[in-house]
C-alpha cells in the first residue's frame, strides 16, 4: 500500500541520507515529571525499539459496529464480530509480517515488524538513528522510586511526507513508570472451610465471596477466565495447589492453568514474599510523584474494558481510600454511561473543580472486595478484578448451558442493568492532598455501579 511504501521508505533512509528535510513537531513537553531525574544523552550506539501505530482506517464505524453487537437492546446482540470483521476497521498491509519489501536500502540490517492487526509497526534502530529519524534528542531518564532507566526525548517530529500515515511513536515524550503500589499478599493460614459472617469482616475467604454475592458453589460446566501479570508478580502453581487444599477440596490439587506469552517473556516460578499494604492510589492512580490534576491511570480510564474498583467490609461494603476512579483525560463519556453519571458530577457541584475531565469517561465500572481477600492477594483492585471476571465466567457457563452465547464486551450490559448491583454508597479515594471523591446512591467514582449480586444477574441475563 502507498502509505507503507512511504514510511517503510522513511524508515529505511531516514538515517542513511538526508532525504527527508521538511520535519513537523508531532508531540513536545517542556520538562520530565517529577518522579524522572534526567541523567544526560543516551549513548547513541544504545537500541531502541520504535512502536510505529498507523491510523486506522474507520475507527468511528468499528465502535458503532461494537456497540451493536454489545447492546442489550440490539437485533445483533452476542453476535460477536470476528477478527476479520474488527480487521476490516484497521489499517492493512500488502508486506509480509517481517517486511523488507524489494528496492529498499535498509541500513545496518534495520528491518521493520507488522505487529498485531497490522496496525502496529516495529523497528529496532540506535538511539544515533532514532535522533536522526525523529528530529529528537533521546536523554537517559532514572524513575527515582523504582531506579530503573529509560530513553525518552522531550519532542519529536515527523517529514511532512509521513505525518499522514503515522499516528504515534512509543517511547518518544510518554513517560510511563513502572507500578509503585504492589498490592499485598500472605500466605493463607489452615483455616476451617465453613466461615462465618462474623470472620468475613477480618479475612475475607471464598466461603465469604459466595455468602456476600450470592455465588453458587457449584463448579461451573463451562468457562474460563485470563489473569493477567503484571510489576513482576507471576502465576505460582505452588499457591494454586495450597489454595485448592484450603478452600476447593472437592478439587483435584492437580488442577492447573495454561500459559500464554507475549514479548517473550515467561512466567517464573518462585516462593511469594510477604509485602506491605501499597493501596491502588485513589485519584493519584498509583503515581509518587505530584501533579496538578488527578490522574486517570491506563488502561482502567479506556472505555472498552470494564473497570473494577474495590470495597472493603461486610454489608454495608465501603469504598477504600485506595480504589482508584477518576475521569478519562483522552477518552469523552461513552454513549453506554448514559446519564448515569450525571447525577454524580451534579452532586459534586465546586467539590474538585478544575482537578478532572468532567467529559471524560467516568470509571470504575463497578467493583468488588479488594480488602484482606485469602488466596494470594490481601489488598488492591489486583483483587477485585478476578473476583468480578470469575461471577462473569459462572454467568457464561450459564448461558452457554441455556443455549446462549458468552459475554463479549459487558459494559453497555452492565449500564442497562443497574439493579443487579449492591449500592456502594461511603468510602472515598483521597490523594494528591485532597479527599478525592466520595461515594454515593447510585454510580459514583470510587466503587462505579457497585458490587455484583449473582442471582439478580444470573435473572437478568441468562
Amino acid at each position: 500500500m502507498p502509505a507503507l511504501f512511504i514510511l517503510a521508505s522513511f524508515i529505511s533512509l531516514a538515517a542513511a541520507s538526508p532525504a527527508f528535510k521538511n520535519f513537523v513537531v508531532q508531540e513536545s513537553r517542556q520538562s520530565a515529571p517529577g518522579a524522572f531525574a534526567h541523567l544526560g544523552p543516551a549513548a547513541g550506539d544504545s537500541m531502541i525499539n520504535l512502536r510505529i501505530a498507523l491510523p486506522s482506517q474507520n475507527v468511528s464505524g468499528l465502535d458503532v459496529d461494537l456497540l451493536d453487537v454489545s447492546d442489550p437492546k440490539s437485533a445483533n446482540y452476542g453476535n460477536h464480530l470476528s477478527k476479520d470483521e474488527v480487521g476490516e476497521h484497521l489499517p492493512r498491509s500488502d508486506c509480509p509480517c517481517r517486511f523488507y519489501c524489494p528496492g529498499m536500502a535498509y541500513p545496518k540490517g534495520v528491518v521493520g515488524e507488522i505487529c498485531g492487526a497490522g496496525n502496529w509497526i516495529s523497528v529496532a534502530v540506535n538511539v544515533s538513528d532514532a535522533n536522526e529519524m525523529l528530529a529528537a534528542e533521546y536523554q537517559t531518564f532514572r524513575h527515582i522510586a523504582s531506579g530503573k532507566t529509560y530513553q525518552r526525548t522531550l519532542s519529536y517530529s515527523l517529514p511532512i511526507e509521513v505525518v499522514n500515515v503515522v499516528d504515534t511513536i512509543h517511547p518518544t515524550v510518554v513517560f510511563d513508570p513502572p507500578a509503585t503500589g504492589r498490592p499485598g499478599f500472605s500466605a493463607p493460614r489452615p483455616r476451617p472451610r465453613v466461615t462465618s459472617p462474623a470472620s468475613c469482616a477480618i479475612t475475607i475467604t471464598p466461603s465469604c465471596l459466595q455468602s456476600l454475592y450470592n455465588i453458587p458453589t457449584t463448579m461451573a460446566s463451562f468457562g474460563r477466565i485470563a489473569v493477567t501479570g503484571f510489576i513482576n508478580q507471576w502465576a505460582q502453581k505452588a499457591d494454586l495447589t495450597t489454595f485448592l487444599q484450603l478452600f476447593r477440596p472437592d478439587m483435584s490439587s492437580s488442577t492447573s492453568f495454561t500459559l500464554q506469552t507475549l514479548d517473550t517473556v515467561s512466567n517464573p516460578q518462585s516462593v511469594a514474599d510477604a509485602s506491605v499494604k501499597a493501596g491502588d492510589g485513589g485519584v493519584s492512580g498509583s503515581q509518587a510523584h505530584s501533579c496538578t490534576t488527578f490522574l486517570p491511570p491506563f488502561p482502567a480510564g479506556c472505555p472498552y474494558i470494564t473497570s473494577v474498583g474495590s470495597v472493603t467490609g461486610i454489608p454495608p461494603e465501603v469504598g477504600p481510600r485506595f480504589s482508584s476512579g477518576v475521569f478519562s483525560n483522552y477518552w469523552g463519556r461513552p454513549q453506554y454511561q448514559g446519564t448515569l453519571v450525571e447525577p454524580f458530577l451534579n452532586a459534586q457541584g465546586s467539590k474538585n473543580a478544575g482537578l478532572f475531565n468532567v467529559s471524560g469517561r467516568g470509571f470504575p465500572d463497578v467493583a468488588a472486595q479488594g480488602q484482606n481477600i485469602e488466596i494470594a492477594t490481601v489488598e488492591g483492585t489486583s483483587a477485585s478484578a478476578p473476583i468480578f471476571a470469575s461471577i462473569i465466567a459462572l454467568i457464561n457457563s450459564q448461558r452457554v448451558a441455556a443455549g446462549k452465547t458468552t459475554f463479549g464486551f459487558l459494559n453497555p450490559l452492565l449500564y442497562a442493568n443497574p439493579g443487579m448491583f449492591n449500592d456502594v454508597t461511603s468510602g472515598s479515594n483521597p490523594g494528591y492532598g485532597t479527599a478525592g471523591f466520595s461515594a454515593r446512591a447510585g454510580w459514583d467514582a470510587v466503587t462505579g455501579l457497585g458490587t455484583p449480586v449473582f442471582l439478580k444477574f444470573a435473572a437478568a441475563l441468562v
